[in-house]
């Protein structure tokens, strides 16, 4: 009986959580198109970007979901028809949500993937954004300089004098610091330092660590100096940025799939990271940001045409 009650509790809790944590989804739409994004920084800019596209090269309304949730939160709200678009990684997508074995090669991904949506959720996987977000293998850029190394494989020959410093999940998975230290032969002079996320750049630039992993397009890897080492052996997966788009929303409004693809391949991973740090670092509002990095991109203006 109090196993049973312990359940019930906790499938009670759950439904809260759910509940409340999903207000977005069912609050009422004025809009044509409802963009969402997940729940961190990197995608309130994608999806503001997303949504000043759209509005800025056709006639549509966008109406704003912004930190709806996880991949699995907006999938299951694009599915249902509860929002029409939002940024995803193609990683994630390919490995998370239609669980399939990871593969390396980006190209492979992304039309499997585009196959799979199309057929299973009728769903569009348009061209990426041009950058992915993948984890990284950062180093201080006076060290990068001095042993003239850019790649993992150039610096494992420094790494058994070298301390890395990796968040608990990293040095767990098998994706993530055992399978990449047998990708690479990586050894280091003692086990890696266990980090919290939010001291690896810190505890790199004062030298308390000479190697950390984070994301590729942390906005503190450029205001810091720091160099991300390129991954020569495409151990990690591809997890580019590519917009999923509801078809039958595509049928209905044919210009929605012109102004987005005119995204396709317009920001760098150096730009994202910029980006990042603009709304992280320097406090800069999200819709000032976009605006100015859509002006200098020439991705055009509000269009004065009737409604």
């Amino acid at each position: 009986m109090k196993r049973f009650l312990t359940l019930c509790f906790l499938a009670f809790a759950l439904l809260l959580l759910t509940t409340s944590c999903t207000p977005n989804l069912n609050s009422s739409s004025n809009g044509n198109i409802i963009v969402a994004s997940k729940d961190f920084t990197e995608q309130d800019i994608l999806g503001e970007l997303l949504a000043q596209q759209i509005e800025a090269t056709t006639n549509l309304k966008v109406d704003r979901r912004p930190r709806l949730g996880g991949s699995f939160v907006c999938h299951s709200a694009i599915t249902a028809g509860k929002i029409d678009a939002y940024i995803e990684y193609t990683g994630t997508a390919f490995t998370g949500i239609l669980k399939q074995k990871a593969v390396n090669d980006p190209k492979e991904v992304y039309q499997k993937l585009k196959q799979a949506y199309s057929q299973q959720f009728n769903l569009e996987v348009m061209p990426s954004l041009g950058f992915e977000n993948t984890f990284a293998m950062i180093v201080r850029g006076e060290d990068a300089r001095r042993y003239n190394i850019q790649t993992l494989s150039e610096a494992t020959q420094y790494t058994p004098q070298w301390r890395g410093g990796f968040g608990y999940e990293f040095l767990e998975r098998e994706d993530g610091f055992p399978g990449l230290a047998k990708a690479y032969n990586l050894r280091f002079a003692k086990s890696p330092q266990i980090m919290d996320l939010g001291l690896i750049y810190r505890a790199l630039v004062q030298k308390q660590v000479d190697m950390v992993a984070g994301n590729s397009t942390d906005g503190q890897i450029s205001r810091l100096g720091l160099v991300v080492l390129k991954d020569d052996k495409q151990y990690f997966p591809p997890y580019e940025t590519v917009p999923i788009v509801r078809q039958e929303i595509l049928k209905k409004y044919p210009e929605l799939r012109t102004a987005i693809a005119q995204l396709a391949g317009k920001i760098s991973a150096e730009e994202m990271r910029q980006l990042n740090y603009l709304v992280e670092g320097e406090l800069r509002d999200i819709k000032d940001v976009v605006q100015e990095f859509r002006k200098s991109k020439g991705l055009g203006v509000k269009k004065n045409v009737e409604t």
